[in-house]
């Protein structure tokens, strides 16, 4: 509604180093589903159950398995950078950091720069044998596994899978931001996934909104919640 906007607009207008910390849901407007949801990758039936599916021990035992699921569920190239991404990089000035758990690279597509993806990227790519870079349309166009084309060795994506811990540089920068925003906006995210979602507990700033369409556990902690679609609210914010 109009007033919570307008409320949202004061705060945003009253911040000079903003932090957003978001989750799948602020790639859902891009038609990117996300895991948990009731249409999400959770409620889909396969031979194993998808967090097993995007675990490391399952990567490392079942990996053609891995990427017939990885490429059908988790890439999706064509998505475009939605009303959400493209605010936040025209909040630049007042945007200190972005802090993402999703791994498509749409708020760097939108053109925002000072981005911690907590899960890391599906356009990162490297050979776990030599180190070797490759993009990601290397290997979408593997028939199968990607294979390193120096030593032969099986390529990994840069994404943090179950099981595995997340990237401590990125990890301390992002806590680093966190710790230093006078205004932290949680979007998309039922902050249920850790350690991510502990990383909130950094905040010591005066402004705290919650954009998310189910309640979070921090709504009772928040200045403002809104559960209204979070790119058609950001659409609306006055740069």
């Amino acid at each position: 509604d109009n007033e919570k906007i307008e409320k949202l607009q004061q705060m945003i207008d009253e911040s000079n180093h903003i932090v957003f910390f978001g989750g799948a849901g602020v790639s859902t407007e891009s038609h990117i589903p996300d895991f948990r949801s009731t249409d999400g990758l959770y409620h889909q039936t396969y031979k194993y159950p998808p967090e097993v599916m995007v675990s490391h021990t399952f990567y490392t035992q079942h990996t053609e398995e891995f990427y017939d699921f990885y490429k059908e569920k988790m890439m999706f190239l064509d998505a475009k950078p939605n009303k959400a991404h493209l605010k936040l990089a025209e909040l630049a000035g007042k945007l200190s950091a972005i802090v993402a758990q999703n791994i498509d690279g749409l708020h760097q597509a939108a053109g925002s720069k000072n981005v911690f993806e907590l899960h890391g990227s599906v356009h990162r790519n490297y050979c776990q044998k030599c180190g070797k870079f490759f993009d990601v349309n290397y290997v979408v166009n593997a028939k199968g596994v990607p294979y390193c084309d120096e030593c032969g060795g099986i390529i990994k994506p840069d994404v943090v899978l179950y099981e595995e811990g997340l990237d401590s540089q990125t990890i301390n920068g992002a806590v680093r931001a966190i710790s230093k925003a006078d205004m932290l906006i949680i979007g998309g995210t039922s902050l249920v996934v850790y350690p991510a979602a502990g990383m909130i507990d950094y905040f010591k700033g005066k402004y705290l909104a919650v954009l998310n369409r189910d309640a979070t556990s921090r709504d009772k902690q928040a200045d403002l919640c809104i559960t209204d679609p979070i790119g058609e609210v950001l659409g609306r914010i006055r740069v």
